[in-house]
């Protein structure tokens, strides 16, 4: 999964719109490379993983929290699914 935070703008951010447009891509994690299919999490699930994601998140970058509070637009999860 992948949070389209973009800090605290009012908009997503480009890449979001490339995912929804082009959603089979490949995708880089450290020295693995795969092909993953991209999809926009629908609520309640949006919620469900953003939720699971958010602890995570926030240790990872503090200002995360800052993010979610300053921001009026719902931020999106998306779901990455490895493709063969």
């Amino acid at each position: 999964m992948v949070i389209a935070s973009k800090g605290d703008a009012p908009t997503n951010p480009d890449w979001y719109y490339n995912l929804v447009a082009s959603p089979e891509v490949t995708v880089e994690v450290g020295t693995e490379t795969f092909r993953v299919h991209a999809t926009v999490a629908e609520e309640p699930e949006r919620t469900r993983l953003y939720n699971k994601m958010y602890n995570k998140m926030v240790e990872m970058m503090p200002g995360f929290d800052d993010y979610r509070r300053k921001t009026t637009r719902k931020i999106p999860v998306v779901v990455l699914t490895p493709t063969k």
